[in-house]
């Protein structure tokens, strides 16, 4: 696994804060935005959207990963997430889940207006995760193929 290198990751830091400022969240007022980088080195962005019904709100990285989906990106090497906060924040469980669908292994790192960040692949976040090959009865000997 590849690490993102310092200018690519300037940049996507970049996408995050710019994307963040996009967001739509008048009930948190928690502004979020998220960059994906793609195995072609195309950089993604998105924001949060929340929703009056608060179950139907969509998180940045999710919104970042779907656009890029839109896109023709199926395969994601990193995803900065970025928090106007003292300190960095880790992608909640849902958006987890989402980037192990295109990016079992990808990078994954949290940024904030202060110094510190997060750095991780996401089997370190989400360890024994469910993902497509969990669908494949080839790979469960056990599971009955017809």
């Amino acid at each position: 696994m590849m690490t993102v290198d310092d200018q690519t990751l300037r940049t996507m830091v970049d996408a995050a804060r710019r994307a963040s400022e996009a967001a739509y969240c008048p009930y948190s007022r928690f502004r979020v935005g998220a960059a994906v980088l793609g195995e072609d080195g195309a950089i993604v962005g998105g924001c949060n959207v929340e929703n009056a019904s608060y179950g139907l709100t969509s998180c940045a990285e999710r919104n970042a990963i779907f656009a890029a989906v839109a896109q023709g990106m199926t395969a994601i090497r990193a995803v900065v997430v970025f928090t106007p906060t003292a300190t960095p924040t880790a992608p909640c469980g849902a958006c987890r889940q989402v980037i192990h669908e295109f990016g079992p292994g990808a990078e994954i790192i949290s940024v904030c207006e202060g110094p510190d960040r997060l750095r991780a692949r996401l089997p370190e976040l989400l360890p024994g995760a469910f993902g497509p090959r969990s669908l494949d009865p080839a790979d469960d000997p056990k599971r009955p193929l017809a």
